[in-house]
């Protein structure tokens, strides 16, 4: 029986986790979703010990800067060098690229996302298959929660702003990303959809589908947008996926944001 040991099964891991166990696999974890807890060392250890694959979804400390995968367990994942790893990491690595295209060879570690920079490079080290993600969105997490919970903004970026665009991928398209990647080599691969979109356009969407009203256009500080959020509407960029359809063969079920949402309804 072939194992996972998974650390963080939050939103996008856990759903790795169920389509692995259906297909027969041994999963087991941390996180919100998980069996063991991080701090248990020697659950963790002797879990570690049994898995020959191991995937991480844990992001930077936002304190130390730190992976704490790496810090707590980097020794023992060293261990084996023939064990699959890999990494759930973020398209921030990139930065603010002005609207450009961006695929894997664009340089890393110059936006907001220092540390997730650093720990995407030391999982690269290592030789793990790295995927950089962009906006997830899936059941329970999308513009029409927002929408139907009365908290989705069209944001107004003031004249002479450049029209600010993001890319984004369906939870189920991680999911498919990462079994195609099991046996592909290691490096960074993009999971993102075809069409890079500003958040407007997605509202906008989400709305036409639930048959209502598109909310105002409101400044940045009328919709008290918090800092991390004004961080976001900082970057533009577009990411391209060449690599992922190539190497893995992989092709997002949901190539734009239309035919997630409609599928979520």
């Amino acid at each position: 029986m072939r194992t996972m040991f998974i650390f963080g099964m939050g939103y996008a891991a856990s759903r790795v986790a169920r389509t692995l166990s259906a297909r027969g696999w041994a999963v087991t974890g941390t996180g919100r979703h998980g069996d063991i807890a991080f701090d248990d060392a020697e659950a963790v250890h002797a879990a570690l010990a049994r898995a020959d694959h191991v995937l991480s979804s844990v992001p930077p400390d936002r304190a130390s800067g730190e992976d704490p995968v790496l810090t707590r367990y980097g020794q023992q994942l060293g261990a084996d060098g023939g064990r699959w790893t890999g990494y759930l990491s973020s398209t921030g690595v990139y930065g603010d690229t002005g609207g450009a295209w961006v695929d894997e060879s664009a340089p890393v570690g110059t936006g907001r996302r220092a540390a997730r920079a650093a720990a995407d490079a030391l999982w690269l080290e290592r030789g793990a298959r790295v995927f950089r993600l962009p906006g997830i969105y899936g059941p329970g997490r999308s513009a029409l929660d927002r929408v139907r919970e009365g908290k989705a903004h069209r944001i107004d970026l003031g004249p002479g702003a450049p029209d600010q665009v993001f890319s984004r991928v369906h939870v189920d398209d991680i999911v498919s990303g990462v079994l195609a990647a099991l046996e592909a080599p290691a490096g960074a691969y993009n999971l993102a959809d075809d069409l890079p979109a500003s958040q407007n356009a997605v509202v906008e969407e989400a709305c036409r589908l639930l048959g209502r009203d598109p909310p105002p256009l409101l400044t940045p500080d009328e919709a008290g947008l918090s800092v991390m959020a004004r961080g976001f509407y900082a970057e533009n960029r577009r990411i391209a996926n060449g690599k992922a359809r190539r190497v893995l063969g992989w092709r997002p079920r949901y190539p734009t944001f239309r035919e997630g949402l409609a599928a979520l309804i």
